[in-house]
């Protein structure tokens, strides 16, 4: 999975909103282990974004690891006049896909769950988006987050294929 990743300390504010938390055990000889899982999305809303796990003992503990993983793995994305996506892509994560289609001006975020998390912090305003497979909330935010990273601008085709902007639109 290749990302373009970027610092946080270049970016202005970051927010943060956590997706899930959850408490999970692990069994051992004296008995069970319980902690908390915590799966948080920190962005910019002006096209940074980034997912992170924590597990820790404690709610907060587990919320913070989960915010500083994400701040590690925010990836860049390119966005139309729209502030939507510059083309329809379908992102994929373990058995988690997820459709992220363009969307005209007054659309919205037509999404669910942990999706609509995501492109509000990234700072899309139109999109629609369709959850295929699992429906798995780490694995469709990280699908999500995978959709969105390998979007292209239409400037970067032109110049892949060797033709103008105007040609690759019409």
């Amino acid at each position: 999975m290749v990302r373009n990743i970027i610092n946080p300390a270049e970016l202005g504010e970051l927010f943060s909103d956590t997706i899930a938390i959850k408490r999970v055990s692990k069994t051992t000889k004296g008995g069970r282990v319980m902690s908390i899982a915590a799966l948080v999305v920190v962005g910019d809303k002006n096209g940074h974004v980034g997912v992170g796990t924590g597990k820790a003992k404690e709610n907060g503990e587990a919320i913070r690891k989960a915010t500083d993983d994400a701040k590690k793995h925010l990836v860049s994305i390119c966005l139309d006049e729209n502030a939507s996506v510059t083309h329809d892509y379908i992102g994929k994560y373990s058995s988690a896909s997820i459709l992220l289609k363009r969307a005209p001006e007054g659309t919205g975020i037509i999404a669910g769950g942990p999706a609509r998390k995501v492109c509000e912090l990234a700072g899309i305003r139109n999109i629609r988006t369709k959850s295929l497979g699992s429906n798995n909330k780490t694995n469709v935010a990280l699908a999500t987050i995978e959709g969105l990273s390998k979007l292209k601008s239409p400037e970067d085709v032109a110049r892949n294929r060797g033709k103008s902007v105007e040609g690759i639109r019409a």
